[in-house]
């Protein structure tokens, strides 16, 4: 048992570590798709009049004018595609921490083993659930194992031994189920922040092309606005995405945590109740 927390401790560094280069190739590789797109497929020359992308885009044809929306646009796509990237990677990691089945009707049966003292059975609904939530409430079971079979330890010990445990598992744990959670955040502020800067870079650009074109278009204005606001289109789009998918995942990791803390408050609570 002495050596366990350090073999979870190794293995927690070894997955922290390949999330942080997941999360860097993830960053650079959307913004490389991003770039892509907005060249080769926005810029397609048959988007545009004359097959120019110089020219004004085709009427109705929306990847033209997104292309003219100016080079803010690859980066809001490549920041588009990070919130999918990084909630689609959230979502894998999360549904593993909940393991094989319910969290729900796992915390349960535990719960009624215990109650029942058969902790052995309860460690191998434990082994069959998997996952970050049965991992804890395995280390608890464990360590309420090794305290009742040291007579030395007084039930107050015991249970401040067994509380301690589960913390610790806990904590092992729950940093993964967190992690890149803050870039989905950061995502929210972002993409509109980016959105807007396209929008104003865009709106600076049109209106200086008509204070050097001579007499005012009303319809090249029109357009240049337009093409403009697709910045802030995109940018509230990814925003808006990134806020769903961030309320989705806290919600998802408090409901671990409470059927943790559920789970470890009727383990110390039986063990205090047979040992008084």
């Amino acid at each position: 048992m002495a050596n366990a927390p350090k073999t979870s401790t190794a293995q927690k560094e070894k997955g922290n570590s390949s999330s942080n280069v997941f999360a860097s190739l993830a960053i650079i590789i959307c913004f490389i798709i991003g770039a892509l797109v907005w060249k080769y497929i926005m810029g397609d020359p048959n988007n545009f009049i004359d097959n120019n992308p110089e020219n004004q885009p085709k009427p109705g044809n929306y990847f033209g004018m997104v292309y003219h929306a100016g080079v803010v646009v690859p980066v809001l796509l490549g920041l588009f595609l990070m919130v999918w990237v990084f909630a689609i990677e959230r979502f894998i990691v999360i549904g593993r921490a909940s393991g094989k089945g319910n969290v729900g009707n796992f915390v349960r049966r535990v719960q009624s083993l215990i109650g029942g003292g058969n902790i052995d059975s309860a460690i191998a609904e434990c082994d069959k659930q998997k996952g970050s939530v049965a991992n804890v409430i395995k280390a608890g079971l464990l360590k309420y194992k090794d305290v009742s079979a040291n007579p030395a330890l007084d039930t107050e010990q015991a249970t401040v031994a067994i509380q301690k445990e589960i913390e610790e598992a806990t904590a092992l744990e729950m940093p993964m189920l967190e992690k890149n959670l803050t870039i989905i955040a950061t995502l929210v502020s972002i993409g509109t922040l980016t959105g807007l800067l396209g929008t104003v870079t865009g709106m600076i650009r049109a209106f200086a092309a008509l204070a050097t074109g001579g007499s005012p278009d009303s319809a090249q204005l029109a357009n240049g606005i337009s093409e403009a606001l697709v910045n802030t289109a995109t940018g509230i789009a990814t925003s808006a995405i990134a806020i769903v998918f961030y309320n989705i995942f806290t919600s998802k990791i408090d409901t671990l945590t409470y059927s943790i803390d559920e789970a470890g408050f009727s383990i110390v609570q039986t063990y205090a109740a047979s040992h008084k």
